[in-house]
């Protein structure tokens, strides 16, 4: 194809201002320039001259103050069924770029006719007039977190508007209601032509990452709140998040900032769910409480009704403190998720840990101090009833009731101070050392 289109022309504009255009440019031509209103036609001596062309002038030369759209000229009979699409990002995958067009209909030709930039340029041919007007339009689908989102749309949705407005795309997010307990990403959809989406995905790719970060920061600064949890066991960030890895070394060049759990030890915790909601998190044929164990590798079992009337049910979680995180935090979501509270309010539950008989009075400390310190870095209600009777393992219940945050910071304070107490017993038996034999 040797027959240029010229386009984007002004009114003024003259033969003479594209020969000049094309000789500055040291593209020859063929023929005369043949200009109408606003567009223009002119031959090359050959195809390898008409790309040079295009690469060279189209959307990079201005003629009075308007930059000139170079193409190749199709014919009449053609140009209706026919599209060029320029700026293909170099990392959009032809078989991608494929599976959006046939969308719109059938595709008779699809060619590339720029080969030395790093984006591309591609004519497609359709069938018919209609299936090339709807492809103007190709919806571009990201994935992404439910706690990205909100930033990603900014108050009174000012970030999402901004990026419309900058790329010239229009951009949807799905809806909360399409969220599932093991289904956290909602679906931006972002339309407009290949170049603008490109744009638009750029803009909202980079919102995501800040706030991610943002995240990754937060997170590392209050490790603290939760001792005892080995935030990289969670599965919450990719290895690559920026969170420092696991220091090796001999115990005197470790200072930890938290006392750490042992990967083998296990706790249970009694978590007490509205009665109603155990069909959510059962699911059908117990799918929706397999998956839910496996994803968090605990083991969650379900108690029977104290009574047929009873209000709430008792879930018993057996696990290391990071599967103790994602269970009750899942466990928490979908009661939010299924509407069990009112959308207003916050998810509320208790929880019941045992510990040591012995222990209780260090959980308590002298006046009640270590459990009111404990209630005011938590917010979480935490009770040790009095007069309670130990059970055959010598061990009582203390009660934590609160939103998600507040009972894991609590349910970790409260396993740190066990940790201390058995530190502290293995220390003494060691001191005191194995029983001498009597002399003979």
């Amino acid at each position: 194809m040797n027959k240029l289109y010229l386009g984007n022309l002004s009114e003024n504009a003259v033969p003479s201002d594209l020969e000049s255009i094309f000789k500055d440019a040291k593209i020859p031509v063929a023929g005369p320039f043949l200009v109408k209103t606003g567009y223009a036609f002119v031959d090359c001596p050959d195809e390898s001259w008409a790309l040079k062309a295009i690469e060279a002038l189209s959307g990079k030369v201005e003629l009075h103050g308007k930059p000139i759209e170079v193409e190749h000229s199709v014919p009449k009979r053609q140009r209706i069924r026919k599209l060029q699409i320029r700026n293909i990002p170099p990392h959009l995958q032809w078989e991608v770029l494929d599976s959006l067009l046939v969308q719109y209909g059938v595709v008779e030709n699809c060619e590339q006719v720029n080969t030395d930039s790093e984006t591309a340029v591609v004519n497609v041919t359709y069938s018919s007039k209609d299936q090339a007007r709807h492809t103007e339009e190709i919806p571009l689908k990201i994935l992404a977190h439910n706690n990205f989102v909100g930033r990603l749309i900014g108050k009174e949705g000012r970030n999402l508007k901004k990026i419309e407005q900058d790329t010239d795309t229009k951009i949807t997010i799905s809806p909360l209601q399409e969220l599932t307990l093991y289904n956290p990403e909602r679906t931006i959809t972002v339309k407009g032509n290949v170049e603008t989406c490109a744009k638009a995905e750029e803009e909202i790719m980079k919102k995501i990452r800040e706030s991610y970060e943002n995240d990754i920061a937060s997170m590392n600064l209050q490790a603290h709140l939760i001792p005892g949890l080995n935030l990289n066991a969670l599965g919450l960030f990719p290895p690559t998040s920026g969170m420092p890895p696991p220091t090796s070394g001999p115990p005197s060049a470790v200072t930890p900032p938290y006392p750490q759990f042992e990967q083998s030890e296990t706790e249970t915790v009694h978590l007490f769910i509205p009665a109603l909601s155990v069909g959510a998190i059962i699911g059908k044929q117990g799918q929706h409480i397999k998956q839910l164990s496996r994803f968090a590798g605990a083991s969650i079992k379900i108690a029977p009704a104290e009574a047929p009337d009873a209000k709430v049910r008792m879930v018993i979680i057996t696990g290391p403190p990071e599967a103790q995180f994602k269970a009750q935090g899942r466990i928490y979501g979908k009661i939010k998720e299924e509407n069990f509270v009112s959308p207003k309010e916050e998810v509320k539950l208790e929880a019941h840990i045992r510990v040591p008989s012995f222990a209780a009075g260090r959980v308590i400390g002298k006046g009640g101090k270590t459990v009111n310190e404990l209630q005011n870095l938590s917010s979480a209600e935490v009770v040790v009833p009095r007069d309670q009777t130990p059970d055959e393992n010598d061990q009582v219940v203390v009660k934590i009731t609160g939103h998600f945050y507040a009972c894991q910071v609590a349910q970790r304070k409260i396993q740190e101070i066990l940790n201390q107490v058995k530190q502290h017993q293995q220390q003494k038996a060691l001191q005191c050392g194995p029983p001498q034999s009597r002399r003979k």
